[in-house]
């Protein structure tokens, strides 16, 4: 999205090298990142996670392809110059406490006691023409048996965690509306039992409209449920039609009206932009409806073409055609501004809340914050104490914070997941030992697309150290020159301006870590 909109929007002032990152590896590097965000079905898929390792590992390697003097990419054109043209009314960062005494103080540890959990449920009734998340259609699902796996690996990840309190769960897929209510209710007791749970933790399900009757979102709730995002992707028959959902604009109203009954001001609308045959005008008019429908958050994501997909298949053959992208990025600033308007905060780059209701699951990932995922294809990031091995042994892992955070991925098929976590007690894949700075660039990469960036304070909890003494470079200077961060004690965020640049500011921060984190390695 950054890339696009960067490139329509153009500014009036040299950025010093930093649009030399409108370069085809940067721009898909940014659209992978972005797409990631929004999918999170096999990284982190909740909507919001931390970008997948291949993600991340394209960072580094653009990164380490920048020239360490000049910062430009070594094989991209000369500086362009650009200009930025933004309406007054593009929400502004949020504020913060200049004063804080917690910035003073030394760093917590407590964050290390806690976590977020992601289920993933991987069954839907059809397959999108657009998606190619972690996903099976199967009619006859053994719900009996996923139950008995969700609840056993919770058990099992819980337990090597070391976790003590869960913050918040989150029910992704996949369709996960499609279980049925007490399959939720088993892995929240479950979980309950082990660690503590708040009784008023946020516990989000996804759902279509299709799948979430008055009578199901009434057993949900019982169950435990007391948020909803409802994917609606548009108001709009054709496009519904084309998007290869199984909702009607008519079922997904009935749906939002219901759902609100039930869990007033604790609703979400998922829509999809930059569809096929989409226009400025038309775009305008779906918002103005879904301002009058919608509750306290909405997340708007742009459509992107996926291979593989029934939709880049239609699109290669000509049969649809995606709107330009000048066009694309005007319905960006457009929602933003429409948004804005109605008390709407852009507290995320693709997410849009109401003071006080921000999805609090989702700020946990964008803080860097520990996660556990279990079903297929969950991507987790925890600091691991315990582990048993595929022989059934114990063993106890020991040392410091620089090599002890894991990132797991769960098997992502169904069928041989099962078999793994009745056989071993998870369905583990693969694990990563994760160092320090890649606890850190994970960090930048998802925490710069919040309005509150990367705070000082989470910085010196995950690090140990200080953030201003780490981006105190000539080219951090000259991104807040150019107005495109902010970086005073509270932290590092970027501006209205940098918003829609992030593609090309993210690089040199990453940049700027890795070599002062190989300074400081090198240290005697």
């Amino acid at each position: 999205m950054f890339f696009i909109i960067a490139n329509h929007l153009k500014q009036k002032q040299d950025f010093h090298r930093v649009n030399c990152f409108t370069s085809k590896k940067m721009k898909f590097l940014v659209s992978r990142i972005t797409h990631a965000w929004r999918s999170q079905r096999l990284s982190d898929y909740v909507k919001s996670n931390v970008p997948p390792l291949h993600v991340l590992t394209s960072a580094n390697k653009t990164a380490r392809n920048i020239c360490s003097t000049c910062r430009k990419v070594q094989s991209c054109p000369p500086t362009v110059k650009q200009q930025l043209h933004l309406s007054s009314s593009v929400v502004q960062p949020a504020p913060v406490d200049t004063t804080s005494p917690e910035l003073d103080h030394q760093p917590s540890t407590a964050w290390m006691d806690e976590a977020t959990l992601y289920v993933h449920w991987p069954y839907c009734q059809r397959r999108c023409t657009y998606c190619n998340f972690n996903k099976y259609i199967d009619s006859n699902v053994d719900h009996t048996k996923m139950q008995q796996c969700l609840v056993r690996e919770v058990q099992t990840l819980i337990d090597m965690s070391g976790i003590k309190r869960i913050k918040s769960v989150f029910f992704g897929g996949g369709t996960p509306s499609l279980a049925k209510p007490q399959t939720l209710q088993a892995v929240l007791d479950t979980v309950a039992g082990v660690v503590d749970l708040p009784s008023n933790a946020e516990v989000t399900m996804e759902g279509n409209p299709t799948s979430v009757g008055r009578y199901k979102l009434r057993d949900f709730k019982h169950a435990g449920i007391n948020r909803v995002s409802l994917g609606i992707q548009a108001l709009n028959d054709d496009d519904l039609n084309v998007l290869g959902r199984d909702h009607s604009t008519t079922e997904s109203m009935h749906s939002i009206k219901e759902a609100q009954k039930l869990f007033p001001g604790r609703v979400s609308l998922d829509l999809i932009f930059g569809r096929p045959g989409q226009t400025l005008p038309s775009w305008e008019q779906e918002l103005q409806q879904v301002l009058t429908l919608c509750d306290n958050h909405v997340s708007l994501y742009q459509l992107t073409l996926e291979r593989g997909t029934e939709l880049f298949k239609m699109h290669a053959k000509g049969e649809v055609a995606l709107p330009a992208d000048d066009d694309v990025a005007d319905m960006y600033i457009m929602a933003v501004d429409m948004m804005e308007e109605q008390g709407l905060r852009r507290y995320e780059v693709s997410n849009f809340a109401r003071e006080g209701s921000e999805c609090l699951h989702n700020q946990a990932y964008w803080e860097g914050g520990q996660y556990i995922g279990i079903g297929p294809g969950a991507h987790g990031r925890f600091m691991l104490q315990k582990a048993t091995s595929r022989s059934g042994k114990s063993e106890v892992k020991q040392g410091n914070f620089e090599t002890l955070r894991e990132a797991r991925i769960q098997t992502l098929e169904p069928g041989p997941w099962m078999f793994e976590v009745l056989k071993y007690g998870h369905g583990t894949r693969k694990r990563v030992c994760q160092t320090q700075l890649d606890v850190l660039q994970e960090l930048l990469l998802v925490g710069m697309r919040t309005s509150r960036g990367v705070t000082s304070k989470r910085w010196a909890e995950l690090s140990g150290g200080c953030l201003s003494e780490v981006f105190c470079d000539d080219n951090v200077q000259r991104l807040v020159q150019d107005g495109l961060i902010v970086k005073d004690r509270t932290g590092l965020r970027a501006t209205p301006h940098g918003m829609v640049l992030l593609d090309s500011i993210i690089p040199h921060l990453i940049l700027t870590l890795q070599e002062w984190y190989t300074g400081f390695l090198n240290l005697d």
